[in-house]
This record gives structure tokens, C-alpha cells and sequence, in this order.
């Protein structure tokens, strides 16, 4: 509840925090937004494969043209403007960056970035959930190791929904199941980037006249984006994912302690301290009442019987919503704003060495499963596309089976068939095994697979 003190204080010492931003894309131009009439905060440089691309970002969220004109990183230090490159591994390498931000979305680019940035001591704030997903405990341990901050970016579900465990366990309450909304219907999982804009309800003339990225939406739609957000929320949370992955169960905020219970109690959790996602409609289509779409929440209930009776009075004569037998409750929070938020991340890493969420094990991992039947000599092409959709696995099953994660099943070509619904495994494709991101992942999954 300090942060903004903190950062004042910079201000008033005219020591901002200075930022490394890499990726000015919507995530990247959110954060920009914000950035500029945030105290405390030096927007040093934004490294992004063009340069000119990061100069419209700016802009178009406000700031004038003199503030993004230094000529080097120094000269933007020096002056308090910022500096544009496509260089963001020299940035990093850098005197004069305090965090870096990595807004890139590419798996690799997000371990090549957090690896430098524990070799040159810089706090690091992953908005590359995908990169999490993929080698994040390992690369947490690594930043532990250098003494460096490694965090979820807060604004993005990953980070709220940790913020919600975090609360319930430090108010002394055992918490049962924690997760996110979104709209989801089976059929979804066999979406397609030519067919995920009639599921969003979106015409061609609306799809011609915005900028849309088919491929990225559609990652959203086919449950992939949501299978890489709660395997980052496992591996932060202790919470632990179900066998068979996510179910996405249609349940509004007033349902949650009813569903989200485990079923010995009536519920539909597999098991008690799961992460889930709930859908905003009905397996029939129809929408459901005070659904959660945008949001995130929390499911939890009294820490022991000694306790349980006191509790669960109180959650009545405060009117929380409980499940019939009022022992199970919920807080929710009914949307987030993305990068407009992530400015708590960065003031926490620099100003209290605190990440905003992050990976403590390798307990869920996301597993490219076919959408399709898939013959040999076909090409993947990753997270959101034709071939391959993510599933949530835990950690162990995923080692067990030999799943080859969503992170690295782009532009990998298959040497044997796949059926549709199956794991796609590592024996399954050519892949280069001296890839960074290829040797990184399989260090993680040495390091642990106990």
C-alpha cells in the first residue's frame, strides 16, 4: 500500500526507476499509457524488432515527440527522455536499467531476455506468460541466484489471481481453488484462426477495418492462453492443476463456492487447492448469469474444525456468498486491465524486490494436443494456429508421457502421425535440440523432475 510513497520519493530525489521495455505492443503501449504521468518512473528505452512501430506506440498514448528522441541510452538517461532500438539484449547489458520489462509474447525471446537479465542484474517483469509456461521455474531460480527480481506481470490474470492466494493464505484461510474466467464451449479446442472470428461474433467488415491478429485471438478461444496462465499460477501458487486439465465449468461469482468445491463436497474440483477457469456460458450456448469473463477469483473456506464454526458465522452476518452448507466462500475481482496495471509490478520489483507472482516449482506444464488428425510431414504451427491447441497437464503427467510443450511446437515438422485429442510428444517431431529455448526446457525438466 506504500508503492506510491516509494516511487514520490525517486521522484523527489530525482532517482527514477529506470525502464527497459522491450515490445511496444498492446501490452507494451497499456503500460506506456500509464508509464508517462507515473511518478518516479524513466521510461529509459524500448527495444522492439521496429523501432518505428515503438514510436507510434508512443504517440498514440501520448507522449510528445521530444520525449523519445535520445540518441543513445546515455543521452536518454541523461536527459530523461527515451531511447528506441531493436536491440534489446545490449540494453540489458546496459549501465542505467533498473527492470526490464519483456512484452514480447515469443517464448525464446522471453529466456534469452530473463537469462541476461540474471547475468547483468537487472529485475525482470514477465509479461511473457508464454516464456513462464515454458521454463519459468528455472528461470525464477536463475534471477533468485543473481539476486535479481523475477515476477508476473500484475494487470494480467497470472499476477491478480496470485495477489487473491496470497491475501486468503495470509488472512488464515485455506484456499480451495483460485482461476480466471473466459467464454468457452468444447468445440473451441478445434478453432482455427479462419474460424475464431464467427465465434467472437465478429463480422469480415469489423475484422477488415481494426488491426486484429487472428492467430493471437483465436489462442484465446481454443483454451491454449488459458492452459499457459494457470500452469503459471500453479507453479507460483502451490495450487495444482487436474488430471485431465482444465474443465472450464459455466459458473457466474455467485456459484463460485457451490462449483468450486471438490466433488466429495458437491462440487466439481477434482481435488481441494486447484486452479481452474470457469466459462461465461452454457455448454447450450446461453450465456450465464453474472458470469466472470474478465475476472479472477478465489475460492476458500476456516483453516481447521477448531476454527470452522466462529468462521463460518462470521462469513454470514457479513453477507458473503457461501455453498449450502456455508463453509465455502469466494472473493472475485470482475476484470483487470492489462498493461494499465503493470506499473505495480515494476515499482514492486524495484522499490521492494518483490515480484508481483512467481514460479516456486514445476508443477503444471501445457502440452501441445492435436486439433486434429495430424499425418507426418505436416508442420506445427504453434499456440493459436491450425494444428495444435495447449492443455494443461500437470507437471509429472506431462514428463510421463513426454508431452512437447505448446512453447516449442512452432515450425517443428512431425515425423509420425498424431490423432486428434492426443498429446503431441518430443519423439513425435525434428526439433533442434541446441536451440536455447529447447536446451533451457530441458534443463528445467532435469532439474525438476523429482
Amino acid at each position: 500500500m506504500n508503492l506510491h510513497r516509494l516511487l514520490l520519493r525517486r521522484a523527489d530525489a530525482a532517482n527514477p526507476v529506470r525502464v527497459l521495455l522491450i515490445g511496444a505492443g498492446k501490452f507494451g503501449s497499456m503500460y506506456l499509457a500509464q508509464a508517462r504521468v507515473t511518478p518516479g518512473i524513466h521510461i529509459a528505452a524500448i527495444a522492439d524488432l521496429s523501432p518505428a512501430r515503438a514510436a507510434e506506440s508512443l504517440r498514440r498514448t501520448g507522449w510528445p515527440e521530444e520525449r523519445f528522441n535520445a540518441s543513445s541510452l546515455q543521452d536518454a538517461i541523461g536527459h530523461g527522455s527515451t531511447f528506441l532500438t531493436d536491440d534489446a539484449v545490449a540494453m540489458i547489458a546496459a549501465d542505467g536499467i533498473d527492470v526490464v520489462i519483456d512484452a514480447t509474447g515469443s517464448p525464446a525471446a522471453g529466456i534469452r531476455h530473463a537469462l541476461a537479465c540474471a547475468e547483468h542484474g537487472k529485475h525482470i517483469v514477465m509479461v511473457n506468460v508464454e516464456a513462464d509456461a515454458l521454463a519459468g521455474p528455472l528461470l525464477a531460480k536463475r534471477c533468485e541466484a543473481a539476486g535479481v527480481v523475477y515476477s508476473l506481470a500484475y494487470g494480467d490474470q497470472p499476477a491478480l489471481i496470485c495477489e487473491m492466494v496470497d491475501w486468503a493464505r495470509a488472512a488464515g484461510f485455506v484456499v480451495t481453488a483460485a482461476g480466471k474466467g473466459t467464454k468457452y464451449l468444447p468445440g473451441y479446442h478445434q478453432s482455427t484462426p479462419e474460424t475464431v472470428w464467427g465465434h467472437y461474433g465478429f463480422t469480415p467488415e469489423m475484422v477488415a477495418a481494426g488491426d486484429f491478429n487472428a492467430q493471437m485471438f483465436n489462442s484465446f478461444l481454443d483454451g491454449t492462453k488459458s492452459a499457459i496462465e494457470m500452469a503459471a499460477v500453479a507453479n507460483a501458487t502451490g495450487l495444482s492443476p487436474a488430471t485431465d486439465g482444465l474443465a472450464f465449468p459455466p459458473c457466474g461469482v455467485d456459484d463460485l463456492p457451490r462449483i468450486l468445491r471438490p466433488r466429495e463436497a458437491g462440487g466439481q474440483l477434482q481435488h481441494a487447492g486447484q486452479v481452474e477457469v470457469i466459462s461465461s456460458v452454457e455448454r447450450d450456448g446461453r450465456p450465464v448469469f453474472r458470469d466472470l469473463r474478465w475476472g479472477v477469483y478465489v475460492t476458500f473456506a476456516p483453516a481447521d474444525a477448531a476454527n470452522r464454526a466462529y468462521v463460518e458465522r462470521c462469513f454470514k452476518e457479513y453477507g458473503l456468498v457461501t455453498d449450502p452448507t456455508g463453509h465455502y466462500t469466494a472473493m472475485y475481482k470482475p476484470c483487470h486491465l492489462i498493461g494499465l496495471e503493470l506499473g505495480i509490478s515494476v515499482a514492486s520489483a524495484a522499490l521492494r524486490r518483490e515480484p508481483t507472482g512467481a514460479p516456486t516449482a514445476w508443477r503444471g506444464d501445457v502440452v501441445a494436443t492435436a486439433k486434429r488428425d495430424l499425418v507426418a510431414g505436416e508442420m506445427l504451427d504453434g499456440e493459436g494456429g491450425y494444428t495444435v491447441y495447449g492443455k494443461l497437464l500437470p507437471a509429472a503427467d506431462s514428463l510421463r508421457l513426454g508431452g512437447l510443450p505448446i512453447g516449442l511446437a512452432h515450425k517443428v515438422r512431425l515425423v509420425r502421425p498424431v490423432v486428434q485429442g492426443a498429446a503431441v510428444s518430443w519423439d513425435d517431431v525434428e526439433i533442434d535440440a541446441t536451440a536455447e529455448a529447447v536446451r533451457v526446457r530441458r534443463e528445467m525438466e532435469a532439474a525438476f523432475s523429482a
